[in-house]
């Protein structure tokens, strides 16, 4: 038995064989040809059934990982199309009169070079997306189709990492789990992982060794641990986790459909956090009673050029519209700080937690702001959607969010484009000033939602990406206490509600301490929402007055 350690990042217990998938990457040879026309010809047919099945790729992921998950493809099809890109490819076949499984190979190369040594994050991103274009070009030229596992048996597939076209095109009955040598939290096969609820590990290193192939394997998610060839013992010890996950997955579903109300008969609502269209399908299958918290800006990281309205419409009415008549709770764009955009061409700042971000941004970006306000009024007229600001730490702020707000619905009336008017719009509390000024905030706006991470970093003065700080990080702080308190009390004085969609709110040993407070709303992770539901049901306010008189003023 062999224990590989690495990074867990969807948890759960998977027993299989383990399979190392095969992407077929093709071995090219430098060839002279006679006629460069004719090859010139072969690659463009080529270009042009990739083509097709990049657009069938799209399709196939819209249904299965959502709209989100989809744009990849999207990308690969720009990339697949780019003048640059192909102008390389035809300069190589015609210049040196070669075959064009190499003009293809090695602008890949190149490519992929100039991306991977780029300062932007997103551009070196880019690197691995020519290579999967290039290889699919190779791919066609060779006559092959995308690889797939075979076999009849469900295994755990074990890999280098996999690239957008091969996460997709994995035949997902057959996939237990995801072993892989490479990747990051936020990897496609991270995230498709978390999609399927499936276990998943990353980051095992040269350790993954091919010599397992086909070897009796388990993957704990939770523990973030590959386990070859187990023994008895420990394959006893992993079969009753598995058991006593699936026992708590099964008492956490009986909640389904019953009320969040507490033993003395206080209801809250739990919501779901999002980052995309597709976990709010997730949201709606953990029964969650609306979105909380939706990060637009997934829509402006996995784009290579701002979206357009129209893009950020279809995605703002397909949430509403797959929740049917819950709310849905859109953030305005948060870029900033640790959420870099290429595109957006952000000055390098010292102290990027504290600079230009959020709504400083959009208010500095008007028409970039209203193009995405614009969509979500137009998307309200097709589901229960409320906006939500982020960052705000003045009431001059949110005036002129209202100003805006005022001024797009007066040229919706006159164009006769339908919207809800009476949309809410709340502001999020995650600034010491906001939460000391709440009373006056509370006038302005319909409800607030506390982002606890950021709260406390700020009231704390700790960079929350700075491990060496990480001990010192603590959002129970009685400081994060007294300023919740004192943003609840602010909101019921002025009769809006108050919600809390920072991590905090999943803080199952802190759920009756925001009842005691009075929190109206809990809006935490799909995954998360039945364990808080249960923790609810679970309280008794009788310590009501005991827990308010430990927190202070």
């Amino acid at each position: 038995m062999i224990r590989i350690k690495g990074k867990g990042v969807s948890g759960g217990v998977a027993i299989g064989r383990l399979h190392f998938y095969e992407n077929r990457r093709q071995q090219v040879e430098r060839r002279h040809v006679a006629d460069a026309a004719a090859e010139l010809a072969r690659f463009e047919a080529a270009a042009q059934t990739a083509a097709q099945q990049l657009g069938a790729l799209r399709d196939r992921a819209v249904g299965e990982v959502g709209e989100s998950g989809a744009q990849i493809f999207e990308i690969h099809q720009m990339m697949l199309e780019d003048l640059d890109y192909r102008e390389s490819i035809a300069d190589i076949i015609q210049r040196q009169k070669v075959n064009a499984e190499y003009a293809v190979a090695a602008t890949g190369e190149n490519f992929s070079q100039m991306f991977s040594e780029m300062d932007d994050e997103y551009m070196r991103a880019r690197a691995a997306d020519v290579k999967d274009v290039s290889d699919r070009l190779l791919r066609v030229l060779a006559g092959q189709g995308d690889a797939l596992i075979g076999g009849e048996e469900p295994v755990i597939v074990a890999a280098g990492d996999l690239t957008p076209s091969e996460t997709v095109q994995l035949d997902k009955g057959k996939v237990l789990a995801f072993a892989t040598a490479e990747g990051s939290s936020n990897s496609h096969t991270a995230i498709l992982a978390r999609t399927m609820q499936i276990p998943a590990v990353i980051g095992l290193g040269a350790g993954l060794d091919r010599r397992y192939d086909r070897v009796l394997c388990a993957v704990d998610g939770a523990a973030g641990e590959l386990v070859v060839d187990p023994d008895e013992q420990t394959l006893a010890a992993l079969r009753q986790k598995q058991r006593e996950d699936e026992e708590a997955e099964a008492l956490l579903q009986s909640l389904r459909g019953q009320e969040n109300v507490t033993k003395d008969g206080r209801h809250i609502d739990v919501f779901a956090n999002v980052g995309s269209v597709a976990d709010v399908g997730l949201a709606l299958q953990s029964d969650a009673g609306g979105v909380g918290l939706f990060r637009s800006e997934f829509l402006y990281l996995e784009n290579s050029d701002y979206p357009t309205e129209g893009e950020q419409f279809a995605a703002y009415k397909a949430a509403g519209e797959i929740l049917a008549g819950r709310r849905v709770i859109i953030r305005t764009l948060d870029i900033g700080a640790d959420k870099q955009v290429g595109y957006f061409h952000l000055p390098k700042e010292e102290n990027p937690a504290l600079g230009y971000r959020a709504i400083r941004l959009c208010l500095d970006r008007e028409e970039m702001f209203k193009t995405q306000l614009r969509a979500i009024l137009c998307a309200s007229a097709f589901g229960n959607l409320a906006i939500m600001v982020p960052m705000v730490i003045s009431v001059e702020e949110v005036r002129r969010v209202k100003a805006l707000l005022d001024g797009l619905k007066a040229e919706l009336r006159e164009q006769g484009v339908k919207f809800d008017e009476g949309i809410p719009l709340g502001i999020m509390i995650e600034t010491p000033a906001a939460a000391l000024i709440a009373d006056e905030l509370a006038q302005e706006v319909d409800f607030f939602s506390i982002g606890t991470n950021d709260l406390t970093q700020y009231t704390l003065a700790i960079d929350r990406q700075n491990a060496q700080l990480e001990s010192l990080y603590d959002p129970h702080h009685k400081a994060i206490l007294r300023l919740i308190r004192r943003v609840v009390e602010s909101a019921h004085q002025a009769g809006i509600w108050v919600g809390v969609c920072g991590e905090l709110g999943a803080d199952l040993s802190l759920t009756e301490t925001f009842l005691a407070l009075g929190v109206d709303e809990l809006s935490v992770s799909p995954g998360r929402v039945l364990a808080v539901r249960r923790q609810v049901r679970a309280c008794d306010l009788s310590r009501r007055e005991e827990i308010l008189a430990a927190i202070g003023r």
